[in-house]
């Protein structure tokens, strides 16, 4: 299994409402070690030193320039916030960095999150969706059509009950006598 240790700085955390993104900015000799481009692209297990906590991550970038690489990695969906809370009090210093290639298949990763509703926002700030998609009405109108469509089952057997006795005594004790 693949890791590298770095120096970095932890330079922010974003989170919007589709992935959670961490970016960090290494310089100097680390910024040269082979492993920061194997493993780019890949599942990785981030660890800070002095952080018990580690964040699944898929390494999504890393970008060089003059003065510094910054690495981008997008957070698992389902990490928790007591979980990672520690880990994002590091935000904004320096930080020796563990990425540990990970177990996870980047497939894998990415089946866990989600697409959620895909919309497009107006010029005057509202968000539009596309008119084919279904509405909680919707969801509601077809759960009563639903309902109103299916025979009760309890009256179905009533009917057939009634119908083969016909007017026999159902309380009567006369099928112990056969």
């Amino acid at each position: 299994m693949m890791q590298v240790t770095v120096k970095a700085h932890f330079n922010k955390q974003t989170k919007d409402s589709k992935k959670e993104l961490v970016q960090f900015y290494v310089k100097g000799d680390d910024e040269k070690k082979p492993e920061l481009n194997q493993l780019t692209r890949e599942v990785v297990e981030l660890g800070i030193e002095g952080v018990e906590q580690k964040l699944t991550c898929e390494f999504k970038k890393s970008a060089k320039d003059s003065k510094k690489t910054v690495l981008e990695f997008i957070v698992k969906g389902d990490t928790s916030a007591e979980h990672s809370y520690n880990f994002y009090k590091k935000a904004g210093s320096d930080i020796t960095l563990h990425i540990i290639e990970s177990q996870m298949d980047i497939d894998d990763f990415k089946e866990d999150q989600h697409e959620g509703i895909k919309y497009k926002v107006d010029k005057d700030g509202t968000a539009s969706v596309n008119p084919d998609q279904m509405s909680l009405e919707d969801v509601e109108n077809q759960d009563e059509a639903q309902v109103q469509a299916e025979p009760e089952p309890e009256k179905e057997q009533l009917k057939n009950a009634v119908s083969d006795e016909s007017n026999e005594d159902p309380f009567s004790d006369n099928d112990l006598l056969d």
